[in-house]
């Protein structure tokens, strides 16, 4: 079946074609800057994800080039397993988690965003684990454009599923419907300091307090996903129950976008952040964009320059 891509920019800014999309849902999107789609990946495939994760943290599979992320707040307790960790990221080259990143179905939403050429570019599996009264287990307000030399902006998507039902009292998603269509914001690390933070966890610094923008709690079930716009003001609560949030999130950008030089911008200080990341680890000499040429795969249509 042949499907069209609008060339009406004036009518839909933030998504290119029919595939899937229905004109309400793309009417929602352009206004609110995210989609939540119910039931969306199978209960099967969460359920490899989920078991992988703990694989993972035990040390039963390798990790080979899977980033452990650490609760810091948990490290200093001596927390082991899913208790210590609360990411793995790039997780893209993982036989088990690229079954989540190329379902099909959730193909045809990112396509009907982005366009055909689909690059996944960053990939985390996320454990957001019971709140031990650190408020680590929180994320701050942010943009996730924050973190990609890449544009244009709205040539990106990410999706976001739940692995297990989430809620505000495990620390679900809260948007800030319509900040889409803003600008990005600088980003810092929060100042005063409220509890424990995780490593790149940085928060929108803004004068603006964004009252004209409700939060709104995207409470889940199992396989319920919701795709946004790398501009959408978003964070999450802390984890107030003794089980484990568990969620899994790619983000997609066209093959189409390019790499774009972030020196001298708001982006600066993430960028050096992750350069001496990579320092630490023996990669020196390289800039940003190095972190994400490595970090990404093809995952439908064609390469361009990403």
């Amino acid at each position: 079946m042949e499907y069209r891509y609008n060339t009406d920019v004036s009518a839909y800014k933030y998504s290119v074609s029919d595939l899937v999309l229905t004109r309400e849902q793309r009417d929602f999107y352009e206004i609110n800057g995210y989609l939540l789609i119910p039931k969306l990946i199978p209960d099967y495939l969460l359920d490899r994800c989920c078991n992988r994760f703990m694989d993972l943290c035990h040390g039963r599979v390798p990790r080979n080039e899977i980033t452990m992320m650490k609760d810091i707040s948990r490290m200093k307790l001596g927390n082991q397993g899913e208790y210590l960790f609360g990411k793995a990221q790039d997780i893209l080259w993982d036989e088990e988690f690229y079954e989540y990143a190329r379902f099909p179905k959730m193909l045809d939403y990112i396509e009907s965003f982005i366009g055909p050429n689909v690059m996944a570019m960053h990939s985390m599996f996320i454990n957001k684990q019971p709140d031990i009264g650190t408020n680590s287990s929180r994320h701050p307000v942010h943009q996730d454009l924050h973190y990609f030399p890449f544009r244009p902006a709205n040539m990106i998507v990410a999706s976001w599923t739940a692995c297990v039902p989430v809620t505000v009292d495990n620390g679900c998603l809260y948007v800030l419907p319509g900040t889409h269509t803003g600008d990005l914001y600088p980003h810092n690390y929060p100042e005063p300091k409220d509890g424990e933070i995780n490593k790149m966890y940085h928060e929108v610094k803004t004068n603006n307090n964004h009252d004209d923008h409700k939060k709104v709690f995207l409470e889940m079930d199992k396989g319920d996903t919701v795709f946004f716009h790398p501009l959408l003001l978003h964070g999450s609560g802390i984890n107030k129950t003794q089980g484990f949030r568990k969620a899994i999130s790619v983000h997609y950008a066209s093959s189409n976008c390019n790499y774009i030089d972030v020196s001298g911008t708001t982006q600066d200080n993430i960028k050096n952040e992750i350069i001496d990341v990579m320092a630490k680890k023996g990669i020196t000499n390289v800039d940003y964009t190095f972190a994400w040429k490595h970090r990404c795969r093809l995952i439908r249509g064609n390469k361009a320059n990403l």
